[in-house]
């Protein structure tokens, strides 16, 4: 008899947000619980975000998901999303392997985490750091950009930065002679 090799595996639970606030370490034990019965380990399990649901699921409007990592033979998988539909704590659940997963993706910062960490630092007093990105750059505000390429009449190039409309910019006394010249006088389309 042969026996299954084990992969890693993500695995993202759906749960009522009631719920998950009123009682999180339920929600947490009876994920554990179907993924024990399925032999799987986990390897990591956190929350990922609170969101308003696209549509009504078991008449419930929000949800709260709950990103996990763990290892399991391929069989179990569906044994797990079985015990999940039969669960009354868990709306839905996807799992996907992930030969992808390293260590430190299953470390990364969830959207959850992230709001966490901007609500104390705030608290705190602190500055957030998409502040410096939205006053911008000084320096930039006269950058008027690439203008494209000059023998191509399709091309509008990269607009970037213009600075204020109206504004005027020096012209070249040489570029003022060629302003006048263009097709010669036979009228055949050459430049001179």
């Amino acid at each position: 008899m042969r026996t299954a090799t084990k992969r890693i595996y993500e695995g993202m639970f759906l749960v009522d947000s009631a719920l998950a606030a009123s009682d999180w370490d339920g929600v947490i034990g009876a994920i554990e619980r179907i993924l024990g019965r399925a032999g799987a380990e986990i390897l990591s399990m956190r929350k990922w975000d609170e969101r308003k649901l696209e549509y009504e699921i078991q008449r419930k409007s929000r949800g709260t998901y709950i990103l996990t990592y763990f290892n399991a033979a391929g069989d179990k998988i569906g044994g797990i999303e079985r015990d999940v539909q039969l669960s009354e704590q868990i709306l839905r659940v996807l799992i996907l392997r992930g030969d992808h997963v390293t260590p430190e993706v299953m470390q990364q910062d969830t959207p959850a985490i992230l709001a966490e960490k901007q609500a104390a630092a705030e608290t705190a007093g602190v500055a957030v750091a998409a502040e410096g990105a939205s006053e911008g750059d000084a320096g930039d505000a006269g950058d008027a950009g690439d203008a494209g390429d000059a023998g191509d009449a399709g091309d509008a190039g990269d607009v970037g930065d213009v600075g204020d409309v109206g504004e005027e910019v020096p012209v070249d006394e040489a570029d003022e002679d060629l302003a006048g010249e263009g097709l010669d006088d036979a009228g055949d389309n050459e430049l001179k």
